[in-house]
């Protein structure tokens, strides 16, 4: 039979040799191989070729080649764990972005002292250089099997498989764990291990069933790639917005008001008032028309936009009021519909382009609530736009101008842009989903956007552009997406008056630029460390006094700063100045100002940035240059077609 690498190069090969076999043939293998990819699907090398197929070499660098090498490195760290922990049982451990987890079924939590010990005995696994072999049983024979070894999570979840399909296993040694796979060689191709944290988790991810001890860690081909990656973890930590944000008196979530409700500190609403003005003004200047609708609205409406069908586990309880129910908001567009609807439309109405920044309240549960990145009451960047068929790829172009736009000027320059297709349950006629699916790519082609198409991924009501950002630290993080629908104005029946005189039923886009507020402050805490751009900052300038004597100068300072439209302060306090500096890099002010007798006399400042850099004296004059250059700077003068 035939064989061919993805790069065209071709050989023939017995049925039944295996891939490692293949590729040691064609010259492709290497300790660096991984497993491989065998007509799209990745399986181990040892796995036997039993047709004609297209085989194509997986390593480290391959999102998938990856997941095989921390999927194999949970099994390692789930073996040294029952050699440690006979009485542990085993559950799920699957592989993340950039690490891994396993969770046990164990009598208490794992302490930091075991977690060492855990690291210690899976070195010495790694060490080992144990085989990786499949194993198959059938349904009986595996339930049987997990059963005498006393692993009751794995029987259940066995119990669950349909009749008559094979059940795989892997064995490594005298450790053996039911698994999908695919896996590494062996347990040697790992290069280094290493285990960061534990957490309680619910079997199955249910608060009713069990809690189980969960353990986190990492694995990388190399010591240095993992020491580079642990420092990166500990940048993410100093930048962590939870912490940051309250070493800035920016927010806080207390216990008292409820978890995932956000309190905004003056200067982290100083922050918000700049984005949601700066987001405002944009809307006006693009065509948009601003709207503001109630936190509640009688269930009926959330009957008819399908929410309660679809959405119903993410609401809050309703609640009755003079006979009738009525629900907290989840979203803003059963609002912007009615107000759609309150007239008569024509087609030269048309496009309509509704915005809002509405709060909206979710029922997340407690253990998926993070900060500001996952909250249950957030304001959403929300805008609909009501459109005819024929304008769907001129509005998404706007809307995907208008977006980088937007992102790029709070300082994301490096996107990843996902074109959903329809999903196996939706709604809707196959020729609207064409006409929409078709409306979307044209836009992304047009604008030479690259993309990748994530079939299925679209909503049940149509498909979508998601837009990821990448920050400082190159994570991705979701925020903007657009998404076609033709279900909401079939469900809210309505129309707008053709050209030829009789109804038409008009096309609804949603679009989010940011998320929402709360999740996209979080993200900016992050992206900057707390040290925000200086149109962003909450204050831009602090002008410090060294004693007394220069309070009356300062103070005039401030006031001709604030008059031309600049957040200043002034630090009258009775301490060092050296104090005073050192408070002010600590807050992440941009700009100080330090004022002395000699200043004073010469009508100067000397000026010092937040970085601890001497920029040397200047007039106020130049000290307000300066902070009008600082605001340019950063890109928020562009315009969406520039």
């Amino acid at each position: 039979m035939k064989i061919t690498l993805k790069d065209g190069a071709s050989l023939d090969a017995e049925a039944g040799e295996t891939v490692s076999v293949a590729l040691s043939a064609f010259g492709a293998m290497s300790p660096q191989v991984l497993a491989a990819k065998v007509n799209g699907q990745v399986v181990d090398l040892s796995a036997p070729l039993s047709e004609e197929a297209i085989v194509e070499p997986l390593r480290f660098d391959s999102t998938e080649g990856r997941d095989v090498y921390r999927h194999s490195s949970t099994h390692i760290m789930a073996q040294a764990v029952k050699e440690l922990f006979p009485s542990a049982q085993l559950t799920i451990g699957p592989a993340l972005e950039d690490s891994f987890y396993y969770d046990f079924a164990f009598d208490r939590p794992f302490t930091p002292e075991d977690l060492q010990k855990i690291e210690e005995r899976a070195a010495e696994i790694i060490k080992r250089n144990l085989i990786i072999a499949r194993r198959e049983f059938t349904k009986q024979e595996a339930i049987a099997f997990f059963r005498s070894r006393g692993e009751n999570y794995k029987v259940e979840l066995i119990q669950g498989f349909p009749e008559g399909e094979p059940i795989s296993a892997y064995a490594q040694g005298d450790f053996v764990d039911l698994c999908r796979g695919p896996h590494l060689p062996t347990t040697g191709h790992v290069g280094a291990l290493k285990l960061l944290t534990t957490a309680g988790a619910y079997w199955r991810g249910d608060e009713r069933n069990p809690m189980l001890q969960r353990i986190y860690g990492t694995s990388f081909p190399s010591q240095a790639e993992l020491d580079a990656h642990l420092a990166r973890l500990e940048e993410i930590k100093r930048r962590d917005h939870r912490k940051v944000g309250k070493e800035l008196d920016l927010i806080t979530i207390q216990d008292e008001i409820g978890p995932g409700l956000v309190l905004w500190h003056p200067k982290g609403a100083a922050i918000r008032l700049l984005i949601e003005n700066f987001w405002r003004e944009q809307h006006i200047k693009d065509g948009y028309e601003l709207v503001y609708s109630p936190h509640v609205a009688r269930l009926d409406l959330w009957k008819t936009s399908g929410h309660v069908d679809y959405y119903r586990e993410n609401m809050f309880a309703s609640m009755k009021l003079e006979g009738s129910e009525y629900q907290l908001k989840p979203m803003n567009c059963p609002y912007h519909i009615m107000i759609y609807k309150s007239h008569l439309r024509s087609y030269r109405d048309l496009p309509i382009r509704y915005g809002e920044l509405g709060t909206v309240y979710r029922y997340e549960r407690t253990g998926v609530l993070h900060g500001l990145l996952r909250v249950r009451g957030f304001t959403q960047d929300d805008a609909h736009l009501f459109c005819r068929p024929d304008q769907i790829e001129t509005e998404v172009s706007r809307v995907l101008d208008f977006t980088f736009f937007m992102l790029r000027t709070f300082g994301f320059a490096e996107f990843e842009v996902f074109l959903s297709t329809k999903p196996k349950e939706s709604v809707g006629a196959d020729e609207h989903w064409t006409l929409a699916t078709s409306a979307l790519e044209a836009a992304l082609k047009n604008r030479t956007i690259s993309y990748r198409l994530d079939p299925g991924g679209g909503a049940f009501y149509g498909p979508k552009i998601d837009i990821k950002i990448k920050d400082a630290l190159g994570r991705s993080w979701q925020c903007s997406t657009v998404q076609v629908d033709f279900n909401n104005p079939e469900r809210f029946e309505l129309s707008y008056i053709g050209e030829d005189g009789k109804a038409h039923q008009p096309i609804m886009i949603h679009r989010a630029l940011l998320g929402s507020i709360e999740r996209f402050f979080g993200i900016l805490i992050e992206h900057y460390g707390g040290a925000f751009p200086t149109w962003l900052a909450p204050v831009q300038a602090l002008v410090m006094a060294i004693t007394d004597n220069q309070r009356e100068y300062v103070a005039k300072v401030v006031a001709e700063m604030k008059a031309a439209g600049f957040r200043a302060e002034a630090d009258l306090r009775n301490e060092k100045i050296g104090l005073k500096i050192r408070e002010a890099e600590k807050a992440k002010t941009p700009f100080m100002f330090v004022v002395g007798d000699r200043e004073v006399q010469s009508g100067t400042l000397s000026v010092r940035g937040r970085s601890g850099a001497n920029l040397g004296s200047m007039t106020v004059a130049g000290a307000l240059d300066l902070l009008k250059a600082e605001v340019a700077r950063t890109g928020q003068q562009l315009s969406p077609t520039s």
